[in-house]
This record gives structure tokens, sequence and C-alpha cells, in this order.
């Protein structure tokens, strides 16, 4: 008999995976935590692991852990896949994936599983943290290996007394911290958008809504001048968004394996938060500062979306990062309106738009116009040799 810990969301897939697997073995199911559910929710997966013939049921809370190793660091990079997607899934899976090694690892667990498909990222995402971090442990995946369908995992559940409504769902939906992921029919196409009411939630205010965030340092830890730690900060913000609508796209985007896909998302928090972290930085950083960093953080995104979160570069990646915030500090403000936001403006002590040194197209109080008219000559000096020594 083997001792499997499954790596277990309560969705079709694990859940297939955990009825299948456990009619031999010895299943550990495990959820990992990254935000996004209530305890509720939290006690129905819990409810559900044990009736498909679980033979334990744990709940590890990463909320904190996903945040402070993964989150900070796309906030810091103002990280957007293809500009628009927040990595809401992919940064989810990196910190599910090590925080399960570890479970099995103390555990002394023969088999790792979990319930990704043959024909997406999540796949690679977990079984290179799985291969890296204990490679004398065997992974399964049910779902990969036997090229199932939903329909297919439907069936055998049936056929084992599991009479859950399966079909209902017909978006597949991800809920974290950082944004949540909608899949259905829709974006399987390259032409069809999703409906509004595949998307969590609805429109709750119709009025336009001023609010202030604050920064320390890079990292949000202030709503309309209270202040609170960086996770309930995204909660909090994240909650208003909901509200609006705000934060609502479908991500096209190349998938490690090779193909394009498209994938819906509200992340309303998430696309606030960068954005209004970008604007801040767009005043207190110098020009080059913004144009080294916009580089490697594109990189960065594109590693950790990649699957490889544990390459020693991302790690020299993220020192540049946490250096580069020292001087991002102060307010942003905002207007909230329904599916859309508005930034007003900074406030920040650290603001290089300093009027002492002049106004842009109005005032110059620190050169003089020989300096501008020497200043230009020379900086039009490499140009002027080219166009001498080319001329036809």
């Amino acid at each position: 008999m083997k001792k499997i810990v499954l790596a277990y969301s309560g969705g079709l897939d694990t859940s297939y995976c955990l009825k299948k697997l456990s009619i031999d073995n010895e299943v550990h199911a495990v959820n990992i935590n990254t935000g996004g559910y209530t305890i509720e929710e939290s006690n129905k997966i819990k409810d559900k692991a044990i009736k498909l013939g679980a033979y334990s049921f744990t709940t590890i809370d990463a909320v904190d852990l996903f945040y402070n190793t993964i989150i900070k660091y796309l906030v810091f990079g103002n990280v957007l896949r293809n500009n628009t997607y927040p990595l809401s899934v992919s940064s989810e899976r990196t910190v599910q994936a090590m925080e399960i090694v570890n479970y099995a690892k103390k555990n002394k667990a023969t088999h790792i599983a979990h319930g990704s498909t043959g024909a997406g990222n999540d796949q690679v995402r977990f079984d290179t943290i799985f291969q890296i971090l204990a490679p004398e442990i065997k992974i399964l995946s049910p779902i990969r290996d036997l090229n199932l369908t939903r329909e297919e995992e439907i069936d055998f559940l049936n056929q084992q007394g599991i009479k859950l409504s399966w079909e209902k769902a017909k978006y597949s939906i991800n809920k974290g911290l950082w944004g949540t992921s909608v899949g259905g029919d829709e974006t399987l196409t390259s032409n069809l958008k999703l409906p509004s009411t595949a998307y969590p939630g609805s429109l709750k205010n119709k009025s336009s809504k001023e609010i202030t965030l604050t920064f320390k340092n890079g990292e949000i830890n202030g709503i309309n001048g209270e202040k609170y730690d960086s996770v309930t900060c995204i909660e909090l913000i994240s909650k208003q968004c909901d509200d609006y609508c705000i934060g609502r796209d479908i991500h096209v985007g190349d998938s490690i394996i090779g193909i394009k896909g498209r994938v819906g998302f509200q992340a309303g928090g998430p696309m606030l938060i960068i954005k209004s972290h970008h604007l801040l930085e767009k005043h207190t950083l110098t020009k080059w500062q913004q144009f080294q960093k916009d580089q490697l953080s594109n990189f960065y995104g594109m590693h950790l979306h990649e699957g490889q979160y544990l390459d020693p570069v991302l790690r020299d990646i993220e020192s540049f990062l946490q250096s580069s915030q020292i001087n991002v500090n102060g307010d942003v403000h905002i207007t909230l309106h329904p599916f859309r936001f508005e930034l007003n403006g900074i406030c920040s002590k650290n603001d290089l738009m300093n009027r002492k040194f002049g106004t842009y197209g109005e005032i110059n109080n620190k050169w003089s116009a020989d300096d501008a008219k020497g200043f230009i000559k020379i900086v039009s000096n490499q140009n002027k040799i080219h166009q001498y020594v080319n001329k036809k």
C-alpha cells in the first residue's frame, strides 16, 4: 500500500484522484490555502475529502508565505503577463507545490499526487518543484496519465456512489488572494467573451468613490489613512473592487507546453495595487531605475509563470527589486467607478517632480538658457558625426 499525499482543491479533477487512489492506498488529502475562500468553504472541502475516502485531511494556511515570497515581488516589479494578467494562478501553484513537498517529507510519504491534466501549465509547475525538492518521492498524476475527459471522471464518481452536482459547474473557477481565474467554453475559443454571470459576484456599487492607498518601501500598508498589514490591505481592496466589478478581463498567452490559451480573470485588487504602485514609482524612481526594473521584472514574471521559481536568478532579481523600493513611499489617490478606476495622483516626500529645480514646459530654476543650448549641442554630437561621415 502506497502512502500518498494528494494536493486537494475540492474540484472535480482532484476529487477523482482522491477516490481512485484511495481504493488501494492510504491517501492524505492536503489543501493549501493561498487565500480567496472562507472557513465555511474550507470545511466543505474537508467534508468532501472524507466522503471520498481520504485517510486524513489537512489544511495548511500559506497566505502570509504566499505574500512574502511571491506577491510582494510581483508588486515591486509591477508584473502583468502580456501587460494584462497579474499571474493569479501561476504564482499560487508555486507556493502550493512547495508546501505539499514539505508536508510529504514530514509525513514520510512514498508518493505525491496532483490533478493536473496533460494539456496545461500546472503539471509543469507541480512536477518541476516536486522533482527538485523531493527527487526520492514518486509523482502520480491520474488525470494526465489516463488522459481522462471531464465526463469520464464524473461517470467514475457516479459508479462509486459519489453523487455530487459536478455537471452544474459550467465554469472552472480558481479563487486566491491574488485574483480569481475563470475558464469555460468561451475561453476555449478565440472570439467569444465570458458572460458577466461567469465572474464571481455582481455589481453592487454604482456611485463613484474616492479612496487612498498608502505604500511604504513599495509595500501597501494603508487604506484611507488606516494602517493594515499588506495581506489585509489586499483582501479589503479586492472586496471593494469586486463590488464595482473592477478587474475583469481575458488573458491570451503562451503556455509552457507551447500552445496558446485564454483565461478569464477577476483581479480588481491586484490590478489596482499594481497600477497605483507603478504610478508612485514614476514619481519616486529615476529614469534608469525604472528602465532596469522593467527588464528584470518582465523576466521575473516569465520565469515564475514557467515554473522556474527555484532558479537562483530569481533570488538575485528579488534583491534588486527590494533595493529599488527604498524611496517608494506615499499615498496614491484613486476614484472607483463601475467596471473601472482612475488614478488621480500621488503625495510623497520622495516625489522627484520637484518644483525647486523647474516645472516641465514652464520654468527652469537650476540652469540658464546658455546651459540648455550647450547641453543640446553636446547631446546631439554623436548623430551630427554620423550624418557628416555617412553623408552621400
